[in-house]
């Protein structure tokens, strides 16, 4: 009797075992998700609600170039990473690289219009001021005029960059209005 309830045991202990292959993929997922940390800026990684001894360490393996030191502090991340629980790592990870993405998005769009105010003259300056109406035609048009002289002129791009910040200030402007 009692060797039919050892051999029960046993067979019920052998199907909690982890799967070694699963137990490795876990692993390679959460290895990618630290790189991914130590790629991030040192304010972004500090928003990540990180325990202290984890963002110095992710600090350290920023520094290190790719050699087989940072090979290792990535090792001794991962093991620390895997005692903790990740869920809200990877939501407040997810978040930073959305909101950096968008980031980019919105410096793209600003560079295109730039481009096309100092290009198109009228028809983009139309649409630019149909967009977004509270705009200050007569500064836009300085700007522009600038700028295109400066061009002209081979000079440094001053004006081209004050555009782009008074693109980038109407831009924000106008979001604020929508959250609001």
């Amino acid at each position: 009797m009692t060797e039919f309830l050892e051999d029960e045991f046993e067979e019920d202990t052998w199907a909690i075992r982890p799967n070694k292959s699963q137990l490795k993929r876990d692993i390679a997922v959460i290895h990618k998700m630290c790189e991914e940390i130590v790629a991030l800026a040192p304010a972004q990684i500090e928003r990540l609600g990180l325990p202290g001894d984890m963002v110095v360490a992710i600090l350290e393996a920023a520094k290190m170039p790719l050699k087989s030191a940072r090979k290792r502090q990535m090792k001794f991340i991962t093991g620390k990473m895997r005692k903790l629980d990740i869920e809200p790592i990877e939501l407040a990870l997810a978040k930073i690289q959305a909101k950096s993405a968008h980031a980019a998005r919105e410096l793209h769009q600003l560079e295109r219009w730039r481009e096309r105010l100092l290009t198109d003259d009228k028809q983009a300056l139309t649409e630019f001021l149909s967009q977004y109406p509270n705009a200050d035609m007569q500064q836009l048009r300085q700007l522009i005029r600038n700028a295109k002289k400066e061009l002209a002129a081979e000079k440094p791009p001053k004006s081209a960059r004050q555009l782009f910040r008074y693109l980038r200030e109407l831009l924000e402007a106008s979001q604020n209005s929508f959250a609001e």
